[in-house]
C-alpha cells in the first residue's frame, strides 16, 4: 500500500527536518513495515515554461521541427520536436538535460539526424498528468515565461512509503491516511489533528433536509451485510477533478477519472471505508435490496467482465436487477458517467469471511476487498459518508442533498466498547523497562484509547475500529506501549532461569540412532518428500488406491492434493530424478504416512524407508545386509523371512503390480509383519525411465514412538587365537533360495563361533543359481586344530545335503 507524507501531514504535523528515510525507519519500527520510500514530483523544479520563437523544418527528416524557444530575455535552446501542433508564440514546457521524468528516463544529450537536442518539448503524457496526449502542452497565452511548474501550478514534493500489506493484516485502522497520521503523531510525540469533530458533523448534518429520501435501503438479514448507510444527491456536475485530487490519488498508484469517482476513492484513501456512488437515474425501483442470491447469475462488472455469481454471494440490487457485487466491485450497468446528474452514496460494511470466499472464488481482488477482508468497523460509516458529502459540496456548489441518510443493518447503538484492565507493574515487567504511569495514558491516549486510574490499575477503553481483530486483552496494550516506546530502546537482558539438559523422548532417540547408522555406515543421503502426493503420480506407480479418502478439500496443488499412505510412489519420483545423474546411490527417509480410519478421517504411522540404487548391479542383497545391520544397531526384535501367504505385510500392499516377483522379504517384528525388503519390478521402472536396479526397505517404527528400546548389547574382548575360513559354493535350483541355506546352516552344532555370509551369487539361467559362502570359524579361548576345522566343514556339508543342497562339482 502506498502512502503519501504530504496527505499524512493534514493530520499530523510532522517536523520538515526529518528525512524520508527516518520516517520510514521509524514507521518500520513502530507500526508496519516499510518496504520503499520514494522522494516524488521533483522533477517540477526542473521543468519551466517556455515560449517558442522560431520553427525551422528538420534538414534529414520531413516530420521533424529544430523549434528555438526562450526560457527569459538572455537564454535560448533550441531542440528537435515532432509534435504537430507546436506553432510560433506558443507557450509550453520544456525539461533540460538531465531531468527525471515520471515516464521513467532521463535526458542526455543526444543528437536527432545528426542534430543535438538540448532537452524537450513536453507533453501531458510525458509529465505523467495524462495516459495519452495529441501533442505538447499548450499552455495559457498569459502563461509567464521561464517560470518552474513547481511555482506555477502550486505543485510539492511529496514522499510516498510502499508499506507491506502483510504486515497490515491485523490492523483494519491503517488502511487509510487518517489512522497512518495517528500512528505518526504517537510515534514522534506531536499533536494529532482530526478535523472530524462535532462541530464538522453537525455543519455536513445542516444540509440535510425534511424532504423524504428518493432512495431507500433494506438489507436482507441472511446476506452479509454488517451496516449499510445510504444517501442522495441532486444537480451532480460531472467533470474533471481539480489537481490536489489528482496529484494525491497519483502519488499513492491510483488513475483520476472524474471528480464523481475520484471523491469516492480519495475518502477510502483518506478514511479506509471503502464506498460506491450510484447513478440514480439508473436505479430502478425506491429501494436499493442488499440481499444474497438464490442462484447463479452472469454480472458484468466495472472492468466490463462477466462474472458468474453463485447462490450464496451477495448483491446490492434495485428492483430488477444487481447492481453491486458486495464488498468487491460495482456493476457496469450503476456506474457514474458524465450524464450523471443525481446520486446515490453508499458506504457500508461487511462481514470479512464472506468478502474473501466471493474474492478468491473469483479472482478478483480489489482495494475494496483487501479493505473489508480486514474486518473494518461498522461505526466508522457515517464518518465517511460526510466525508463523502463534503468534498462532493466543495466541488459541486450547487450539489444538494435530498432527505437524510438511510440506514438498515445491526444496531449500531448495541456496540459496548472492549474495556481492558491493566496494571502499570506487569506493563514495565514485561518490557523490562522502568515506564511512567504519565508515559503509559500519554502514548495510550496518542493512540485513541480512552485511560481512567482504578486503585491499582488502569481501565483501558479501546476504540472500535481497534477492538475488531486487534486489541483483545492485557498482552495486546503491552505491545502497544512496547512497539511506540521503541523495542530499541529496551536494553534487552537475558531471562533467569535455571538451564539444564533436556532428555529426548524415545521417538527423538531412535530417529537420531537410525540417522546416524544410515548416514555414516550405509552411506545414504537423507530427504524429505512431500506429505501430500498427487493423481497423476499414483497413476504412474500402478498405486492400488487413488486415495480419494484422504484427499483435501482445497489443496494448493493437484500435484499435492491427497495424503500419501506410502513412500513408494515419492521414493521412484526420487529416484526417476537421481538416476539421470548418479550411477549409484543410497537415501532414506524417517516420516508419516496416512490412513483412513472413519473416525479420526486418518491414522499415522511412523516409517523408516530406505532404497538402494544401482545402474549396473543388482542391490538387493547389499539392502538385505544393511537392514539386518540397522536392526542390530537400534535393538529391534526383528527377523527377515519369507512372503508368506498366511500373513499379510502391514507396510507394503503385496498386490501391487511394482513388487518383484522373487525378490521379497518380509520383517517380522515383534511377531508382525512390519516391514519388507524388495525389488522393484523393472516394468514399473521403464514407467519412471530409471535405468538400472531399485531396491526398497520398510520399517513401521510406530509402537517403538513411546516405548524406547532397550539396549541389549554386549562388550568382549577380540580374541587372541587366529580363525579360519571355510569358503564353499552350493548348487540351488529355481525352486530353493539363499535363505534355505541359512536355515540348513543354523542347524549346525560345532561346538566353535561361527559366522555365516555370502561372498557371491551368480545365476547363469532361471533354471538353477550359485552360491558362494564364506564361514568363519573361531574360538576365544584357544587356536582351532586341524581336526576340528575338518569335522566342523563336515558337519556344514552334511547339513546342506540334508536340506537338498549340494556342492557345486567341479
Amino acid at each position: 500500500m502506498l502512502i503519501s507524507l504530504d496527505w499524512i501531514k493534514d493530520f499530523s504535523p510532522l517536523e520538515n527536518t526529518l528525512t524520508p528515510n527516518e520516517l520510514g525507519l521509524k514507521l518500520t519500527m513502530g507500526t508496519a513495515e516499510v518496504e520503499g520510500v520514494e522522494t516524488i514530483n521533483m522533477f517540477w523544479k526542473e521543468v519551466k515554461t517556455v515560449e517558442v520563437t522560431h520553427i525551422e523544418g528538420h534538414p534529414e527528416a520531413d516530420k521533424l521541427n529544430l523549434v528555438t524557444f526562450k526560457l527569459n530575455d538572455k537564454e535560448s535552446f533550441r531542440v528537435v520536436c515532432g509534435a504537430s501542433n507546436v506553432r510560433m508564440g506558443m507557450k509550453t514546457v520544456f525539461a533540460p538535460i538531465g531531468t527525471t521524468l515520471p515516464i521513467g528516463f532521463t535526458l542526455e544529450p543526444k543528437k536527432i539526424r545528426g542534430i543535438i537536442s538540448e532537452g524537450m518539448l513536453c507533453s501531458e503524457e510525458e509529465l505523467g498528468l495524462a495516459t495519452d496526449s495529441p501533442g505538447i502542452m499548450d499552455l495559457p497565452e498569459d502563461t509567464p515565461v521561464g517560470v518552474d511548474l513547481l511555482t506555477l501550478w502550486g505543485k510539492k514534493e511529496d514522499v510516498v512509503f510502499d508499506i507491506d500489506n502483510k504486515s497490515l493484516t491485523h490492523r483494519p485502522d491503517l488502511w487509510g491516511h487518517f489512522g497512518l497520521a495517528r500512528e505518526f503523531s504517537a510515534l514522534y510525540e506531536v499533536p494529532f489533528n482530526s478535523p472530524f469533530n462535532e462541530f464538522w458533523i453537525k455543519n455536513i448534518e445542516s444540509m440535510f433536509t425534511k424532504d423524504s429520501a428518493p432512495m431507500g435501503v433494506q438489507v436482507d438479514p441472511g446476506s452479509s451485510c454488517l451496516a449499510y448507510f445510504g444517501i442522495s444527491l441532486d444537480n451532480v456536475v460531472v467533470g474533471e477533478s481539480p489537481r490536489w485530487i489528482k496529484d494525491r490519488l497519483l502519488a499513492v498508484g491510483l488513475r483520476p477519472i472524474n471528480n464523481i469517482v475520484d471523491i469516492s476513492n480519495y475518502v477510502m484513501l483518506e478514511l479506509g471505508i471503502p464506498l460506491h456512488i450510484f447513478d440514480r437515474d439508473l436505479i430502478e425501483g425506491k429501494n436499493v435490496q442488499i440481499k444474497s442470491l438464490n442462484e447463479s447469475i452472469t454480472f458484468t462488472t466495472l472492468d466490463e467482465v462477466e462474472r458468474t455469481l453463485i447462490a450464496g454471494d451477495t448483491v446490492i440490487s434495485d428492483s430488477k436487477k444487481p447492481l453491486v457485487l458486495a464488498g468487491i466491485m460495482g456493476g457496469l450497468n450503476s456506474g457514474v458517467t458524465e450524464s450523471t446528474t443525481k446520486i446515490f452514496i453508499e458506504v457500508a460494511n461487511w462481514k470479512a469471511a464472506e468478502v474473501r470466499k466471493t474474492s478468491t472464488r473469483l479472482g478478483l481482488r480489489t482495494d475494496s476487498s483487501m479493505r473489508y477482508e480486514k474486518t473494518l468497523d461498522s461505526q466508522l460509516c457515517y464518518r465517511s459518508l460526510l466525508r463523502t458529502i463534503e468534498l462532493i459540496k466543495q466541488l459541486c456548489p450547487d450539489v444538494s442533498v435530498i432527505g437524510k441518510p438511510q440506514y438498515d443493518g445491526n444496531n449500531l447503538e448495541d456496540f459496548k466498547p472492549l474495556v481492558i484492565k491493566a496494571s502499570v507493574e506487569e506493563i514495565t515487567k514485561t518490557l523490562g523497562k522502568e515506564i511512567s504511569t504519565h508515559k503509559i495514558i500519554d502514548i495510550l491516549e496518542r493512540l485513541d484509547f480512552k485511560v481512567s486510574k482504578g486503585d491499582e490499575s488502569l481501565l483501558i477503553t479501546v476504540p472500535s475500529n481497534r477492538s475488531t481483530k486487534d486489541i483483545e486483552c492485557q498482552a495486546d496494550i503491552i505491545e502497544e506501549i512496547g512497539r511506540v516506546i521503541g523495542y530499541d530502546n529496551i536494553t534487552p537482558v537475558g531471562p533467569l532461569l535455571d538451564v539444564g539438559p533436556v532428555r529426548l523422548n524415545p521417538l527423538h532417540i531412535l530417529k537420531r540412532k537410525a540417522q546416524d547408522f544410515l548416514s555414516q555406515h550405509s552411506h545414504a543421503f537423507e530427504v524429505t518428500s512431500y506429505p501430500m502426493v498427487g493423481e497423476s503420480l499414483l497413476k504412474r506407480a500402478q498405486w492400488t488406491d487413488q486415495l480419494e479418502s484422504l484427499k483435501l478439500i482445497n489443496s494448493l496443488s493437484v500435484e499435492q492434493d491427497r495424503m500419501r499412505d506410502s513412500f513408494i510412489p515419492s521414493f521412484l519420483e526420487i529416484a526417476a530424478l537421481n538416476s539421470k545423474t548418479y550411477e549409484n546411490f543410497r537415501f532414506f527417509e524417517l516420516g508419516k504416512t496416512y490412513h483412513f480410519t472413519e473416525d479420526k478421517f486418518s491414522e499415522e504411522k511412523f516409517i523408516l524407508g530406505l532404497s538402494f540404487y544401482s545402474r549396473k548391479s543388482n542391490p538387493i542383497l547389499d539392502l538385505l545386509n544393511h537392514v539386518e545391520r540397522l536392526g542390530n544397531f537400534l535393538n529391534l526384535p526383528m527377523d527377515i523371512v519369507e512372503k508368506q501367504p498366511k500373513f499379510k505385510n502391514n507396510v507394503v500392499d503385496e498386490s501391487w503390480l511394482g513388487l518383484h516377483p522373487y525378490e521379497f522379504r518380509n520383517l517380522r517384528i515383534m511377531g508382525k509383519m512390519d516391514g519388507a525388503v524388495f525389488g522393484v519390478h523393472p516394468l514399473i521402472l521403464k514407467t519412471f525411465k530409471i535405468k538400472g536396479n531399485l531396491a526398497m526397505a520398510f520399517i513401521d517404527l510406530t509402537q517403538f514412538e513411546k516405548r524406547e528400546l532397550k539396549d541389549k548389547l554386549s562388550y568382549r574382548p577380540l580374541s587372541k587365537f587366529p580363525s579360519s575360513r571355510f569358503d564353499y559354493t552350493v548348487c540351488l535350483n529355481k525352486d530353493q533360495s539363499v535363505e534355505d541355506i541359512f536355515n540348513a546352516l543354523k542347524k549346525v552344532k560345532m561346538g566353535v563361533e561361527a559366522t555365516h555370509k555370502i561372498v557371491d551369487i551368480y545365476n547363469p539361467d532361471n533354471l538353477e543359481k550359485f552360491v558362494t559362502m564364506g564361514t568363519f570359524l573361531s574360538d576365544s579361548e584357544k587356536t582351532l586344530e586341524g581336526s576340528l576345522i575338518k569335522e566342523c566343514e563336515e558337519k556344514i556339508i552334511n547339513s546342506l545335503e540334508k536340506a537338498s543342497i549340494f556342492l557345486k562339482k567341479g
